[in-house]
């Protein structure tokens, strides 16, 4: 006997990036960023441990009202959450009825058809282009009666490759305003492409469209989990009242202002991340990769046989994310790290002659 719905039993269990307890390893599976939080916000993180006996502002007030300012909207357009992940599952849960669909990439972050099959619904997968992107046009045509929800990545994870602005705004007009379009733009902050989506731009127009957004990334707060959504104010109204209750708890909130508060310092470390992935992804080209245009912290190595690439990433001291059959997802690290990237492609790339 099962305490639970038995369509969960296939449910697939996420896999996080593989830690590792020797120093000597570069763990390069989770996307994370290379550098600590700044001084301000361990120094904003700090100044809230004395008062941890009192439970946060549920509302997360102050946070919202400072991601407002920063988005040029109304603090009614924005709500919290405990990481983007987090709000997904919250967007899919309000929106679906069992056996409704939501349409999305694939491959795409593995976490969406998990929070699809938790709300009792079914993913409609969309295979991504030969160049890892999304083919807007068949997510497009695969849009029925059924779809309860449509999720586009961008930057995409695993691929790493983004819509344009145009692309994104096409897509949009051909999507019934009934249909909830959420736009995960959790790497957004490392996109440096022409015609890149204008997110805040696309919101005004489209009432239907919710932006997510995270700290975890280029924020260098991954472990105290805090997110976001942009919504129309009745959507993000919803959004607040299905919310867990307390979700973002109160160093992350403080964590969370404090970050917005240093914006520059963030962008000028961002900076240093898309030039070592530049140079990264040159290098591999000289070896031969075809590696798609990576507009996030990570770069995309497709391959149906991952164990010969482990074995090289083993090989020279790094830790990497597989997808068994379809890649695996390399991370952009410390220069050195990512001389081990070169090193390890060139190893592998080596071994396959």
């Amino acid at each position: 006997m099962s305490l639970f719905r038995e369509d969960l039993a296939n449910l697939p269990s996420y896999v996080a990036g593989k830690p590792s307890t020797d120093p000597a390893i570069i763990k390069l599976s989770s996307n994370e960023m290379p550098f600590e939080p700044l001084p301000s916000i361990q120094a904003a993180i700090t100044e809230g441990v004395g008062s941890l006996q009192e439970y946060p502002d549920m509302m997360a007030v102050n946070l919202r009202q400072r991601v407002a300012k920063f988005h040029g909207v109304d603090s009614d357009w924005v709500a919290v959450s405990n990481g983007s992940v987090n709000m997904i599952e919250k967007i899919l849960d309000a929106a679906c009825e069992p056996d409704d669909e939501v349409v999305c990439a694939w491959r795409s972050f593995e976490s969406y058809p998990i929070a699809t099959a938790l709300a009792a619904a079914l993913t409609i997968k969309v295979p991504v282009t030969d160049l890892g992107e999304h083919d807007l046009d068949a997510m497009a045509e695969a849009v029925t009666d059924k779809t309860a929800a449509i999720i586009v990545c961008s930057p995409n994870n695993p691929t790493g490759t983004a819509v344009t602005h145009a692309d994104l705004a096409r897509f949009l007009d051909r999507i019934d305003e009934s249909i909830p379009v959420i736009l995960d733009e959790a790497y957004i902050n490392f996109a440096r492409m022409e015609d890149r989506v204008r997110s805040d731009e696309l919101l005004a127009k489209h009432a239907n469209l919710i932006v997510l957004r995270t700290f975890s990334k280029a924020y260098s707060l991954a472990g105290l989990r805090v997110g976001y959504a942009l919504a129309h104010p009745a959507t993000a109204e919803t959004l607040r009242t299905v919310g867990t209750p307390f979700a973002v708890n109160a160093l992350a909130q403080r964590a969370a202002i404090a970050a917005l508060d240093a914006t520059d310092k963030v962008v000028a470390r961002t900076d240093d991340v898309v030039a070592e992935r530049e140079r990264v992804i040159a290098e591999l080209a000289d070896l031969g990769f075809a590696i798609p245009r990576s507009q996030a912290n990570f770069m995309w190595f497709e391959m149906t046989n991952v164990e010969p690439f482990l074995a090289a990433a083993e090989r020279h001291r790094i830790v990497v994310r597989a997808f068994v059959g379809d890649g695996v997802r390399v991370s952009i690290g410390t220069p050195e790290a990512n001389d081990r990237i070169i090193a390890a492609a060139a190893d592998y790339a080596k071994s396959l002659r």
